[in-house]
């Protein structure tokens, strides 16, 4: 805890009778609010609003996470979820110094991982299968979008029938759960008409050659494994299949947090390995009479849990009693193998805790009977075996709080015998992209690593930064390119301060030689470093702790910028080296630098300097090639050459070891009015910076080339069209007669052209012949020239733009 004060004194503090010192007068304590006081305050979901956090014990944090369902690839909506807690978790140890030991699971057994086993499996036989040849696998590819497309309109038919039923018994919150997922059924349906365009295109083409069977497997593939695994999904019977794809994807999320940046949990369990404990889990549950065995699965029994006391849904109350579980909301919870339950739940609300097993299904053997764990119950048995029936802080993504995260609650406190399992629920905010929640089922994700291929490490996390951990945000290019910007910020004021710090400073006056700005730069530098308090304090706001460090650089920028500036380089250092500490926090730094981002750290874990050097060898290298071409510059000019060509020679070679020589180095220079400053840098983030500033510069340049072969081509057509005599204008198939100018006087059927009309064209007539005549004068009475001038022109300019597209 660290107090503010409120710039007043309290009573003094009298010295005993015996003592020899005078009274002292403390200053005043601010108490008025608990961030004043020095208090942590986190938005708990358990009570829908800020709380002052206080541990179980002690500073000891216990702190369990919900890791991933490993079936895919990880995309940026998970990115969001564990950068977000990543940070937090940096503040809470590195800022706030709380003891904290934090734990993930990752779930490597569930209905999702079970289907994308299988239909890999089914796909990979049936690529294998010599028997179905192309025409076949057009036949089946046919049959399979057919049957794809029926389920869908019977999906929509169900949800559009919920929807009236909702609108006519006046049920708002029924209204609103159908219309997200008629929402959502929508844009499956628009994905699913895309592939059929595909298939079809691939169905029509030759089918002759592995290309055309190949092809259409790929257009296909969707349609096919669903059909696939309704067919013969049952047939695949071998737990290394499914285990083989947990591990696959497990890595891969393992690997993607690591280029990420995020530090490895303290504690990473698997469901797997926890079986024989989550039987004896559920054992403890029944025998407390608080769930019941039926066919096989085991489910909580909602009535039992509260008649013995306990509350449901503490996360996501929706009404009075367990009926206020929706259809849809059990639906997913159950998961997609689930069964309809009719005849198996006592309630239709209870949940399962254990599943018999189907065909094609892992299965562990249990008193229940062949099955495998309830979705919910992983996480309440890893996370009682760590931390036992306490836990301070448990986090996941919005859309874990019903029904996981309340059916976790339910369970745990049904098993240990306690009211409150979890002290703390943190949520992180939905990730959108195109007004939807970015999703897998939707196919509108962005991987971790496609993000990685256009973003460093260190853009996302800022990016994320820059945003509320707890409410939706919109992944797009906006939000990416403030990250940049803010990136730019930071390091254009780090290198301003490091080649300040270069410089022998302690050869001259060393106090503060520009009086108000000097003072008002160190007044903005203490406000900097409260509001950074004051922000990580209330809820994790880092958007704001952020906002605060780029102020507090936009002062030193201006500060930098006066007239005959005369900085304080001890100030600016302190500046720099406290914006380094703060994201050295975040995650944003790695490394032992002073200040700065170093010249290899991407947020990523790397910290090295020079990466791309090469050791003094490169460094020579370029040294003397440069040396080589200035001197035969110069040479050339002393033996009669141009002077002033040599000159230029000379600013171009320098220009080319600037932008092309010293990158690849890790060394930045830039030209200032004052000389040049220069700073080691990422030889890959300089390459990066130079290929989207050439690409800009590209994109300006096609956009003036546009315009001119928009004007030029104008401008050859007016050409043209002037070429034409007067006189020649209106002779044409639809006249027959024209006096002296060229103006027709009659029709080609022999009737007289109308006193109007003939007016309208002697108009023409007279505007033809003064663009003939000003085209004569231009051209040297040579139009035929300068047509070709003009085309050749545009023929160039043309040229160019193809030469810049490719």
């Amino acid at each position: 805890m660290s107090l503010s004060g409120t710039g007043n004194f309290g009573p003094p503090a009298c010295p005993g009778p015996d003592s020899h010192r005078h009274p002292w007068h403390p200053p005043e304590i601010d108490a008025s609010d608990p961030i004043a006081s020095g208090q942590l305050l986190m938005r708990n979901s358990l009570t829908g609003k800020k709380e002052p956090f206080v541990p179980a014990t002690a500073r000891h944090v216990r702190w369990y996470t919900c890791g991933p369902t490993v079936y895919d690839s990880s995309h940026v909506g998970h990115a969001r979820t564990y950068l977000s807690l990543d940070i937090q978790r940096r503040v809470m140890t590195d800022y706030f110094r709380y003891n904290v030991l934090y734990q993930i699971n990752t779930t490597d057994i569930d209905d999702k991982i079970i289907l994308r086993a299988r239909q890999n499996e089914l796909m990979r036989r049936l690529e294998e299968d010599a028997s179905v040849d192309c025409d076949k696998l057009v036949a089946l590819a046919k049959e399979a979008l057919s049957e794809a497309k029926a389920k869908s309109d019977e999906k929509e038919a169900a949800i559009r029938a919920a929807l009236q039923e909702a609108a006519e018994k006046k049920d708002s919150r029924g209204r609103t759960e159908q219309e997200g997922l008629l929402d959502q059924h929508l844009v499956k349906r628009n994905n699913l008409d895309k592939d059929e365009a595909e298939i079809l295109e691939a169905c029509g083409a030759p089918t002759n050659g592995k290309d055309a069977r190949a092809r259409l497997l790929v257009a296909a593939r969707s349609v096919l494994a669903e059909k696939l695994d309704r067919e013969r999904g049952h047939l695949v019977t071998d737990h290394s299949v499914f285990n083989a794809h947990s591990r696959k994807y497990e890595r891969e999320f393992m690997e993607d947090m690591a280029a990420l940046g995020i530090r490895e949990p303290d504690v990473l369990t698997r469901v797997t390995e926890y079986v024989p404990r989550i039987v004896s889990f559920v054992r403890k549950i029944v025998d407390k009479g608080l769930a019941y065995e039926s066919n096989g699965s085991v489910y909580l029994s909602l009535d039992a849990f509260q008649a013995a006391g306990h509350n449901y849904r503490k996360l996501n109350p929706a009404g009075p009693g367990v009926t206020a579980t929706t259809a849809a909301e059990m639906a997913e919870g159950e998961g997609a193998l689930a069964g309809s339950g009719d005849g198996e739940k006592r309630n239709p609300n209870d949940f399962a805790l254990w599943k018999a097993s189907k065909a094609g299904e892992p299965a562990w053997e249990s008193p229940f009977g062949p099955g495998r764990p309830g979705w919910h119950i992983e996480c309440s048995v890893v996370a009682g075996d760590i931390f036992g029936e306490k836990i301070d802080i448990h986090s996941g993504g919005e859309d874990l709080k019903f029904p996981h995260h309340d059916n976790e609650l339910a369970q745990s406190e049904a098993c240990f015998g306690c009211q409150q399992w979890v002290n703390y629920f943190t949520h992180t905010g939905h990730l959108h992209i195109e007004g939807l929640k970015m999703s897998k089922s939707l196919k509108n994700f962005v991987t971790i690593r496609q993000a990685l291929a256009h973003n460093t490490a260190r853009q996302l996390r800022i990016m994320f930064l820059l945003q509320a951990w707890d409410q939706s945000m919109n992944y797009s290019d906006q939000t990416i390119d403030d990250a940049r910007s803010k990136e730019a910020t930071f390091k254009s004021f780090f290198r301003e301060v490091e080649a300040l710090v270069r410089g022998d400073y302690l050869a001259e006056e060393v106090g503060w030689r520009m009086g108000d700005a000097d003072r008002k730069l160190a007044d903005a530098y203490l406000s900097a470093r409260q509001a950074v308090h004051v922000s990580l304090l209330d809820n994790f706001d880092t958007k704001s702790a952020m906002s605060a460090l780029i102020r507090v650089i936009n002062e030193a920028n201006a500060y930098l910028r006066a007239p005959d500036v005369r900085p304080s380089t001890p100030l600016l250092r302190a500046i720099a080296t406290y914006v380094t500490q703060i994201l050295k926090v975040f995650g944003v730094v790695d490394g032992a630098d002073e200040f700065g981002f170093g010249s290899g750290g991407e947020g990523g874990g790397e910290s090295s300097r020079g990466g791309g050097g090469g050791g003094s060898e490169a460094y020579i290298g370029a040294m003397v090639a440069f040396r080589e071409e200035v001197r035969n510059a110069a040479l050339a000019a002393a033996k009669g050459g141009d002077a002033g060509e040599a000159v230029r020679s000379v600013l171009k070679i320098c220009d080319g070891l600037r932008d092309a020589v010293l990158p690849d180095l890790g060394v930045r220079l830039e030209d200032r009015p004052t000389g040049t400053m220069w700073n080691l840098e990422d030889p890959e983030v300089m390459r990066r910076e130079m290929e989207e500033k050439a690409a800009k510069e590209r994109e300006v340049q096609v956009g003036k080339l546009e315009k001119q072969l928009v004007a030029r081509t104008k401008e050859m057509e007016k050409v043209r069209s002037s070429m034409v005599k007067p006189e020649a204008l209106f002779r044409t198939e639809e006249f027959k007669e024209w006096d002296e100018a060229g103006v027709p006087t009659t029709m080609a059927n022999g009737d007289p052209v109308s006193g109007g009309q003939k007016k309208k064209k002697k108009k023409l007539v007279d505007k033809q012949a003064k663009a003939y005549k000003e085209l004569m004068e231009k051209s040297g009475n040579n139009p035929e020239e300068l047509l070709a001038a003009t085309q050749k022109e545009v023929d160039g300019i043309k040229a160019k733009l193809e030469e810049l597209s490719l």
